[in-house]
């Protein structure tokens, strides 16, 4: 399949799904750290995967997860050596699906979320979505330049009452999350805070089981659970 979206066959889309981090013998496997929520399915035997940006096929022969660490090794039947599998270091690969099929109604991927408006229930603008992170099984959107300065937003029915990221809205009750508090930018600065590392560029994120239907459309708030790395952190060990 070509690079270019533009080339692409309707409602396709490419999703960051791993980094090479690393090389394991002699025979070109890879060692990757994982940037899906779904390395069963990502990375099946016979799946094919793309180096970010490039059309050439990478072709899994081989999969498993690491056994005595994070992350999990990968044999592409194009890649033979070391040598060859060294070109591959460092690189996001990519895997390439078909939109309508990989969500379901009401459902985006993380990065589609990003720059999307936050407003209350009276069209009070609040903010915009700046970053995506996962807390165990829910998301939670970063939304910040607005009045009440940047807060977390999860993404559960009691709060967000619309989500519709395709049209760049999603729609909160104000009073559920209490933003008349003091605004976290004026309080004094805290250690940073360690999140789960997404997909790169924000490609990546797909949602899981039960996502609602977009409340706009009649139904409830949907989700926008998304491909985030497995291990809590980064694979960077080199075999």
């Amino acid at each position: 399949m070509a690079g270019e979206a533009s080339e692409q066959p309707p409602g396709a889309t490419r999703l960051v799904v791993a980094q090479v981090r690393g090389l394991h013998g002699l025979e070109g496997v890879v060692r990757v750290e994982v940037l899906t929520d779904q390395p069963d399915l990502r990375f099946a035997v016979g799946s094919v995967l793309h180096r970010e940006g490039a059309d050439a096929p990478l072709t899994i022969v081989e999969s498993a997860p690491v056994e005595d660490g994070p992350g999990w090794r990968l044999r592409f039947a194009e890649i033979r050596s070391r040598n060859a599998a060294e070109a591959l270091r460092d690189a996001y690969l990519e895997t390439i699906v078909d939109r309508t099929a990989d969500l379901e109604p009401g459902a985006a991927y993380w990065h589609e979320v990003i720059g999307a408006e936050v407003k209350g229930l009276d069209g009070r603008l609040l903010g915009t979505v700046a970053d995506v992170y996962r807390v165990a099984s829910a998301e939670i959107f970063v939304v910040r330049g607005g009045p009440p300065g940047e807060f977390d937003l999860p993404l559960v029915k009691s709060i967000v009452r619309e989500f519709a990221p395709e049209r760049g809205s999603i729609v909160v009750d104000e009073a559920v999350l209490d933003l008349d508090a003091e605004p976290v930018d004026r309080r004094p600065p805290k250690p940073p805070r360690k999140r789960p590392r997404w997909s790169r560029h924000g490609k990546g994120a797909r949602p899981g089981p039960g996502a609602a239907p977009d409340a706009a459309a009649g139904g409830e708030p949907g989700q926008a659970r998304g491909d985030s790395p497995v291990d809590a952190a980064p694979d960077r060990a080199s075999d």
